[in-house]
């Protein structure tokens, strides 16, 4: 059951553009703004579960989900789900950058799951990996908050629901394949 709700909260999650686009154009989808909200709900309710700083976030995030929901229909405001992507790079920047000041950044631990103990250039490498998440954040951020500000509900869709994950996924790559190189190197 757990496994199924998971795998439930990671599709609307990857979904969730694209259901806030179809609520927003067509009047006789409107009722998924409740959907939504109910599905941040259920993912609050399973990152709550999960005592970690990381889930302490994210289910923060996904209250504010589920109150951006809710205040869309009731106000009848709906710009402001769009606003959801911006806090989550918002957030996703001050966990990264707070990390960096602490005495192992967020990829540090991240990999230390992996190999507790790690030689110096690794170190020196999950530190500069955290810098470039938090740039990929910055800028992330900024287009989110650009596209919110424009107000173009389809710029603002192909960015946060398409352009956005695959530039996430071609950084993750390409942090993978640089880290098989210097793995090679070492």
């Amino acid at each position: 059951m757990h496994a199924a709700l998971r795998l439930i909260n990671l599709l609307t999650l990857l979904a969730w553009p694209f259901l806030v686009w179809l609520a927003l154009t067509q009047p006789q989808w409107h009722a998924l703004f409740w959907l939504l909200a109910a599905l941040f709900g259920l993912r609050w309710f399973i990152l709550r579960r999960q005592k970690t700083a990381f889930n302490n976030v994210m289910g923060w995030l996904a209250l504010l989900g589920a109150l951006l929901c809710i205040s869309s229909m009731t106000l009848r405001s709906q710009h402001l789900l769009l606003w959801y992507p911006v806090a989550v790079n918002l957030a996703m920047l001050i966990i990264f950058g707070v990390s960096l000041w602490s005495s192992m950044p967020l990829v540090e631990r991240l990999a230390r799951l992996r190999e507790s103990t790690l030689p110096p250039q690794a170190v020196r490498y999950t530190r500069r990996v955290t810098q470039v998440w938090c740039l990929f954040f910055i800028f992330n951020g900024s287009i989110a908050l650009s596209t919110c500000l424009m107000g173009n509900l389809r710029l603002w869709t192909l960015w946060n629901g398409g352009i956005s994950y695959l530039l996430m996924g071609a950084l993750m790559s390409a942090e993978w394949l640089v880290r098989q190189r210097v793995r090679r190197k070492a």
